[in-house]
């Protein structure tokens, strides 16, 4: 994992899509992340069905799981460390306690913090003519996931925060969640029941350019199965 500086940043974006806006300040706590997405190596370690539809190399990134199949990994790795769970499994949507030093999803504005890397454009490396570089995306995937570490990573030392897989978050998905978000550690909107969406981030082998810029949202059904929708997992650091 990488140990990422609590710090000040800019999240959104004004110029994005409706959802990005507006642009505003938030101070995030330090916190740790995964350097890589979860691998099929990983995955099973946690003793759990493998559900991708590529698995000829136990480094590329687990795909075609749920929502709540990421957050059971999360508890599973925690179990084998020793960790204190996050996930209370117990409750409906398997709330989340933030001071446990257990693994958990990140949050939407965690992740993004990690993605800018101290920058402020679309892309922390600056122009995407570099986009090759860091990121397996529609032009160069040949419509499949890669081993995860062989492009370059972030200033911060994170791989593949750019395409290969997306990455589920935390939050709760609500397009005007910027408009009144708190200012530090934003966990995202209560859950509205019924057909609630879970927030992706970071674009996949499948997306053009635009999609994989760092403020840009996605959003799917915690029941989405998708070859291009996988994960990266986080923890509080206590």
């Amino acid at each position: 994992m990488v140990s990422l500086p609590g710090g000040e940043f800019m999240m959104g974006n004004d110029q994005g899509n409706a959802d990005e806006a507006p642009a505003h300040k938030v101070v995030i706590s330090a916190f740790l992340i995964d350097k890589y997405e979860v691998t099929h190596e990983l995955f099973t370690k946690a003793q759990l069905p493998n559900p991708s539809h590529w698995q000829d190399s136990p480094k590329k990134p687990v795909e075609r799981v749920r929502w709540r199949d990421a957050k059971q990994y999360c508890n599973e790795r925690s179990l084998l460390e020793g960790l204190k769970l996050c996930y209370d499994e117990k409750t409906a949507d398997w709330d989340c306690d933030y001071a446990a030093n257990g693994y958990r999803l990140p949050t939407e504005a965690e992740w993004e913090y990690a993605c800018r890397a101290g920058g402020g454009g679309p892309y922390d490396f600056g122009q995407p003519d570099k986009l090759r570089q860091y990121s397996w995306f529609a032009d160069n995937a040949g419509e499949k996931t890669h081993a995860v570490g062989e492009k370059k990573p972030n200033r911060w030392g994170v791989f593949d925060l750019y395409g290969n897989v997306s990455e589920w978050c935390e939050d709760v998905y609500s397009p005007t969640y910027y408009q009144d978000s708190p200012t530090v550690d934003p966990h995202g909107p209560a859950s509205p029941g019924k057909d609630v969406k879970r927030v992706m981030r970071g674009g996949s082998w499948l997306d053009d350019p635009y999609v994989l810029r760092s403020g840009n949202r996605n959003l799917g059904s915690p029941a989405l199965l998708s070859g291009n929708v996988g994960l990266r997992v986080a923890r509080t650091l206590n």
